[in-house]
């Protein structure tokens, strides 16, 4: 049996959703793009929802947009994909990072606040894997130093901490719809959530080349071209209204992985849910010393498999030229970053897909 690590979902409703943008709205800013911005607006539980081009472009805009400016140091997780750093640091900004916790993958609130220094202007919580950051600790810590903080939420749509959304956490959220998150656009997208008036209006600005209200060719403020195209928007309108059943699935498949990993070998299986945090297993991660035994393993058997992040941010080859990071500095991140493995998780996974996956795991281990 072949099981992927993921499987994006493309229906035929999607597909005609798309053609009908295709025949009969404008193929930049069209309805539907419109239309995909309130529904996920109304999803995360805030104001305003601002699409754009990518989880990348939505960082960098809801920074740029909070106010912080070339020289501003944001602290973030070094555990992540790289655009959570690059997003800023590709206009200046300067990077900072916090160790992690064990218990949970995320920034830890205290680290956080050991790491802030004189030119820490906010801080960008990761809700790794789909499981929300401590927020209301780290929100505390912003508060008390008067920074700004925005939700990276590019692997959490969905997700729940304390009552409330991710993307409505913080000053604003960022959100990714690369095509192996739990929904897509059918290509590149991202999506800025705020109840911030200022950080919407700049972001919708910005996006679109930093035209003025009411204008198309008085620009009042610097922007780029980063709009999500209509097509894409159409698709991802069809996406979200999957999303809460999708997610469901996702939670019931992590329960069976949960079940029937536990113990063994040395496996640690991911953070469970608490009554603070519901996580929408973006992946389902385990973690093991023997990692690349296990990968080869797996991936002769036909299971897929991904490596989330074998290097962490700071010891990229670019940040240790650029900034002199060395090994050592972060060690809950660097030796997370050496044991986990992501086995295969989507919506649609079968029991007997799984089944096959947890006998292959078990299989390595004896």
């Amino acid at each position: 049996m072949k099981v992927p690590i993921a499987s994006p979902v493309m229906t035929e409703k999607m597909v005609e959703a798309a053609a009908n943008a295709l025949r009969n709205e404008r193929l930049t800013l069209g309805e539907s793009v419109f239309k995909f911005e309130e529904a996920f607006a109304k999803m995360c539980g805030v104001k305003y929802a601002i699409s754009v081009a990518s989880g990348t472009a939505a960082l960098q805009l809801a920074i740029l947009a909070a106010g912080v400016k070339a020289g501003d140091r944001v602290i973030t997780s070094s555990m992540s994909f790289i655009a959570s750093a690059n997003s800023y640091v590709g206009f200046g900004g300067l990077p900072g990072f916090a160790d992690v916790s064990e218990s949970d993958y995320n920034l830890d609130p205290e680290k956080v606040r050991a790491a802030i220094d004189g030119k820490t202007k906010a801080i960008l919580p990761v809700h790794l894997y789909g499981y929300p950051a401590r927020m209301d600790e780290i929100n505390e810590v912003a508060r008390s130093k008067n920074l700004v903080v925005i939700e990276d939420a590019a692997q959490a749509h969905g997700a729940m901490y304390r009552g409330k959304y991710a993307g409505n956490l913080a000053h604003a959220g960022c959100f990714s719809f690369y095509a192996t998150k739990n929904m897509h656009v059918g290509g590149d997208g991202g999506m800025v959530t705020t109840n911030d008036d200022k950080i919407a209006d700049l972001c919708t600005r910005m996006r679109h080349c930093g035209r003025a209200k009411g204008s198309n060719y008085i620009h009042d403020i610097i922007g780029t071209t980063s709009r999500l195209g209509t097509v894409n928007a159409a698709v991802g309108l069809e996406q979200l209204k999957m999303l809460p059943g999708w997610n469901e699935k996702r939670r019931a498949a992590a329960k069976v992985y949960d079940a029937k990993l536990k113990g063994v070998g040395d496996l640690v299986i991911p953070p469970l849910p608490t009554k603070d945090v519901e996580p929408v297993y973006h992946l389902y991660t385990l973690r093991t010393k023997k990692r690349y035994e296990l990968k080869a393993h797996l991936e002769k058997k036909g299971v897929g498999v991904g490596l989330n992040y074998e290097v962490p941010i700071h010891m990229q080859p670019i940040y240790k030229q650029l900034f002199g990071y060395k090994e050592g500095m972060l060690p809950i991140s660097e030796k997370m970053c050496k044991e986990v493995i992501a086995i295969p998780m989507f919506a649609d996974i079968t029991l007997e897909q799984q089944n096959y996956v947890i006998e292959s795991v078990k299989e390595f281990y004896g």
